[in-house]
């Protein structure tokens, strides 16, 4: 690239295969935390990657530099905060669309899947995103909490009531599904 300094062109092809390789997972956890609305999941990452290149294209993103040790955690923080100001933002007006775009589903978990998803866009998005965080991405309560803001006590509290509304949701249905 012309007049980008020194390193920017393997700098923005470095950040290429990092958005190749993280896009799909991030798409798959705003999907979850979105409750199914692929359009707005769609957005976010779009949103996290060109915040992520912003800081990328400086080199910030350097394991070991002040700034980003990790990545695809960053980037998983930047996804979720995004998220969370999404909500706040939010008109009360708005409200994300009931019916998922036809797609082929995958063989054997389908209706646990469309029943799980359509139970986490009935709680509230903190709610969804503790879950998220802790249940699908697999992350400490200690990491959430850095990633939310919260103490990790609050953290516990929250994944604890955010469980026990799912599980209100869901009811009887969920052993049904997973036998399926």
């Amino acid at each position: 690239m012309a007049g980008g300094g020194p390193g920017r062109g393997a700098r923005d092809d470095e950040f290429l295969e990092f958005a190749a390789t993280r896009s799909s997972p991030l798409y798959r956890s705003a999907c979850l935390l979105t409750g199914g609305d692929t359009h707005l999941a769609e957005d976010l990452v779009q949103e996290t990657l060109g915040r992520m290149y912003a800081v990328w294209r400086t080199g910030g993103w350097r394991p070991g530099t002040k700034r980003i040790d990790n990545p695809a955690a960053y980037a998983q923080g930047v996804l979720y905060r995004l998220f969370l100001s999404h909500v706040r933002r939010r008109s009360s007006t708005e409200r994300p669309v009931g019916d998922l775009p036809d797609r082929a589903a995958p063989a054997g978990d389908s209706s646990l899947r469309v029943t799980l998803i359509e139970a986490l866009a009935r709680l509230s998005p903190r709610d969804r995103a503790v879950l998220v965080l802790r249940y699908w991405e697999d992350v400490s309560v200690e990491e959430t909490a850095e990633l939310l803001g919260a103490s990790p006590g609050a953290v516990r509290t929250q994944t604890s009531r955010a469980l026990t509304r799912l599980r209100a949701l869901i009811g009887d249905a969920l052993p049904d599904l997973a036998l399926r």
